[in-house]
């Protein structure tokens, strides 16, 4: 069977289908244990949750599902510069958002005691709670926290946007790795060079680390729908992550105005930007980016880039205001048929067990 393999075996689930963990607010639990309760792996985004959040978290998420889940967090927690930025500057900088704060009628954050929170303490939290499931990206975590999951039979799963990346992640003792090629919506999570120099579809990408790495291989990135999983399997990966297919769904966290996007002509065209969080990432394209694009010195290094547009971010959403809005997508976007994640998971499973495609 498609679904049967050293993957499921490991993560403990029935399908090999992994939904994107989404942060800032995108995740849900509700999406979580909708996967999860129907076979897959939900996972949720948890790097800008402090670490009481995180425990609180995972306990609430183990009322909704008795089935294994994941939680992502983000290894590097700053990029060179980002590690604050003292009051001075901030006024100065704060001057540069003015703009847009005004054109959605909206205050400008206050001097923030910090940026964002620390990994270190947030990787603790984790593993106190005992997840069943720890990925994590930009990043791999130190041989103490790898140690400290396998004590405690914590799987973990490392996202790589390279071949040298995926050697590195299997070498620290990382249990599964997720190759993402460039079509996927969202951060792009390079770690050992810039993300400009680690564009890789996924096509090339992933017979690339099945062919060199022993464990188990996750495909992401462009992959909608039953073809894309057949495809990814036939290229030697043994499962697939999914984002913007279930971002798209209404169980997701993102604003309703998101989701019709999602689904329209609009998604057809992509863009890879720094304009939202200081981070390469990829977005349907508007006013936003095409002006902080265009406005040294900005975007500022993450995290501090991403505080300063927060609130835009909140308040476009709110407001359903497309052009101020930060609208994740991936180049998959114009494959997306399903609203509701039990369908679109039941859809897959259904066309998957027709293809009856060989396994690795």
């Amino acid at each position: 069977m498609w679904n049967e393999n050293t993957l499921t075996e490991k993560l403990g689930i029935k399908y090999p289908i992994i939904q994107g963990p989404f942060g800032g607010g995108l995740s849900t639990i509700k999406l979580l244990s909708t996967v999860s309760n129907a076979g897959g792996l939900g996972s949720f985004g948890a790097h800008i949750l402090s670490p009481s959040k995180i425990h609180a978290l995972i306990s609430d998420i183990r009322i909704s599902t008795d089935q294994p889940f994941a939680i992502n967090l983000w290894v590097s927690d700053h990029d060179e510069g980002g590690l604050g930025m003292q009051r001075e500057a901030f006024d100065e900088y704060i001057s540069y958002f003015k703009p847009y704060y005004d054109a959605l009628s909206i205050a400008p954050p206050a001097f923030p005691e910090k940026y964002t929170e620390h990994y270190e303490e947030q990787v603790q939290a984790l593993i106190d709670a005992e997840p069943p499931v720890f990925s994590f990206v930009y990043g791999i975590p130190s041989d103490d926290i790898l140690e400290q999951c396998r004590k405690k039979r914590i799987t973990t799963i490392g996202a790589a946007t390279t071949l040298d990346e995926a050697l590195a992640i299997e070498a620290a003792g990382v249990d599964i790795v997720l190759a993402t090629g460039l079509e996927a919506g969202g951060h792009r999570v390079s770690f050992l060079d810039e993300p400009e120099n680690s564009l890789f579809g996924s096509i090339a990408l992933i017979p690339q680390i099945v062919d060199r790495v022993r464990i188990p291989v996750i495909a992401a990135g462009g992959i909608a729908d039953a073809r894309g999983v057949s495809a990814a399997l036939s290229l030697g990966a043994q499962g697939v992550q999914m984002g913007t297919a279930f971002l798209a769904c209404e169980e997701s966290g993102t604003s309703q105005m998101h989701k019709e996007l999602l689904f329209s002509e609009v998604a057809y065209k992509t863009v890879l930007s720094r304009a939202f969080t200081g981070r390469l990432a990829r977005f349907i394209p508007n006013e936003f980016i095409r002006s902080i694009e265009n406005s040294a010195p900005l975007p500022l290094p993450f995290p501090i880039q991403s505080f300063f547009t927060s609130a835009i971010k909140r308040a476009a959403g709110e407001q359903s205001n497309y052009q101020f809005a930060s609208l994740y997508a991936g180049q998959g976007a114009p494959l997306l048929k399903h609203k509701k994640a039990h369908d679109l998971l039941a859809s897959i499973v259904s066309e998957m067990n027709q293809f009856k495609p060989s396994i690795n």
